[in-house]
């Protein structure tokens, strides 16, 4: 395969899945803007290093790995500053009941260490596979499974036991 067809194979698969990729960067950091920066510079540092994709039939887990490490690298640098989007003012107002879980939900999430965010998100939220979470993270499936059921037990402690996944 040329340089050229897999540069669009890559293309085609990011442009079909902009949505998914845009809510895992959003996922992260909570704001429409800097999810939108997170999921250009994935694009940009994707195409970059287009020649390391060995096996197109990893395309979705390499990508999503440029993204998480793309969000995690933009919190860090930009840990003191939070800005406001209108979804979280929204959340601060009067909501109904249903409201009140899901904005725990978000802040426990929010309030997990990095490791166990990740895992959370990427099984919970994008709907991944242990295997894919782990090829993503870099870890192995066990240590995958351990954080899994950590972030799960810490969640519950968080927001209350009738909280259930």
């Amino acid at each position: 395969m040329t340089k050229k067809e897999k540069f669009e194979l890559v293309e085609n698969f990011i442009m079909e899945n902009r949505e998914a990729h845009y809510r895992l960067a959003y996922s992260y950091v909570r704001n429409k803007e800097n999810a939108l920066d997170i999921v250009q510079d994935a694009i940009l540092k994707a195409l970059k290093s287009i020649d390391r994709l060995e096996e197109l039939t990893y395309m979705k887990t390499w990508f999503y790995r440029i993204v998480v490490n793309t969000a995690i690298d933009f919190i860090r640098k930009h840990r003191r500053v939070t800005v406001m989007d209108d979804d979280i003012l929204n959340i601060h107002l009067p909501a109904l009941k249903d409201d009140m879980i899901d904005m725990d939900l978000q802040e426990a999430v929010d309030l997990l260490p990095t490791k166990y965010k990740s895992v959370i998100i990427l099984r919970f939220f994008e709907d991944l596979k242990i295997d894919e979470i782990a090829e993503i993270t870099g870890e192995n499936v066990n240590t995958i499974k351990t954080r899994l059921y950590a972030a799960l037990k810490k969640l519950r402690i968080e927001i209350g036991e009738e909280f259930r996944l």
